[in-house]
């Protein structure tokens, strides 16, 4: 077939051979969804045993290559790598000639847009930026779960319709974020799904500690209840001794962190402070009671005489299931920590 045959990339992505860059968490569970779509993945390059392995079962009978040849043996292009690697991989493979005019190259990093892709841009390459908000585990769960997955999606305007098709082919929804904007909402989602995980991390330790055998399914059908309802509703969700002004209760919270989990207390700290200024912009806490709640969270910092006391603030503290629903929030999309196998590890979810 002649090359003015051939359809352009541009206009939509035609069935392309795919190659893989970094075979961490993300890069072969996209390769494995282009694939459903009708794509061919021809090579994956991988440095860690652990890569090599996720590489085979994802992507079996696909060879594993160098970079470069990854390049010259695909014309869509995933580079999956650690958002630190990313520039000084571009730069290498357009300063080695790699890069080929017409090759779609994409990069997974929820903190750079297509800019970062310039070097390759003067090259030749036709630069996308698909982040996809989502956890991944390295394994062909994935896949399944790219379906209805929202991608951050930027790229040169001419670009864009291919941008968003090979999304949708992935199952994803694309969701355009202008270049300048790619930090804060990477920092969003950080936020949002990163410290998520932390959080219910640590109330699961607290509550090994209080005694309880199951704390993941005593807190699964209150976290699922507090995300949807956060969602839906926004600070109106909030809920707790926080947000009612029950600074007697937090001052409790606090002497028993202290005592029992020591290396919890800043954040709870923080959270609590935030939570507050979020209640009272919202009208939830009342400012004659958030006075006596702030200064319990300022003791707590410095230590002093807030942080301990029984509960006096004389108020209703039914728990999770009381009239008044003051169960924690814990809100937030399921998180996924950084991708961490290796220098090649993947790049989306919110890393």
């Amino acid at each position: 077939m002649s090359s003015s045959q051939q359809p352009d990339p541009r206009d939509r992505p035609a069935r392309l051979t795919v190659g893989v860059v970094g075979a961490g968490r993300v890069g072969p569970a996209l390769a494995a969804s282009l694939q459903l779509a009708g794509h061919r993945p021809v090579a994956v390059s991988g440095v860690s045993d652990a890569s090599r392995r996720r590489a085979e079962l994802m992507l079996p009978d696909v060879p594993l290559v160098s970079p470069a040849e990854v390049l010259d043996r695909a014309e869509l292009v995933l580079l999956t790598v650690p958002d630190d690697a990313l520039p000084g991989l571009v730069a290498g493979l357009a300063e080695t000639g790699a890069v080929r005019p017409g090759q779609l190259l994409v990069h997974t990093s929820g903190r750079y847009g297509a800019r970062v892709l310039d070097p390759a841009l003067r090259a030749g390459a036709l630069p996308l930026a698909l982040h996809p908000a989502m956890t991944f585990t390295g394994t062909p769960v994935d896949v399944q779960r790219l379906a209805g997955c929202s991608f951050g999606v930027t790229a040169p305007e001419e670009l864009r319709m291919a941008a968003e098709a090979l999304v949708i082919e992935m199952g994803g929804e694309p969701e355009w974020i202008a270049e300048d904007r790619r930090p804060l909402y990477h920092a969003a989602l950080a936020l949002g799904a990163n410290h998520l995980v932390t959080l219910v991390a640590q109330a699961m330790e607290l509550l090994r500690e209080a005694g309880v055998e199951a704390p993941d399914r005593m807190l699964g059908p209150l976290l699922g209840a507090a995300l949807d309802n956060s969602l839906r509703s926004g600070d109106a969700a909030l809920t707790g001794p926080v947000a009612r002004g029950d600074a007697g209760t937090v001052a409790a919270h606090v002497a028993e962190l202290r005592r029992y989990a020591p290396q919890t207390l800043a954040g709870y700290l923080a959270m609590a402070r935030a939570t507050a200024d979020r209640a009272l912009a919202a009208g939830l806490l009342k400012p004659e009671l958030a006075e006596d709640l702030l200064e319990v969270l300022a003791d707590g910092t410095t230590g002093g005489p807030g942080t301990g006391g029984p509960d006096t603030a004389g108020r209703d503290c039914d728990g999770p299931d009381g009239p008044d629903g003051d169960g924690p929030d814990s809100d937030g999309p399921d998180g996924d920590g950084p991708d961490s196998d290796g220098p090649d590890a993947g790049q989306g979810g919110t890393r």
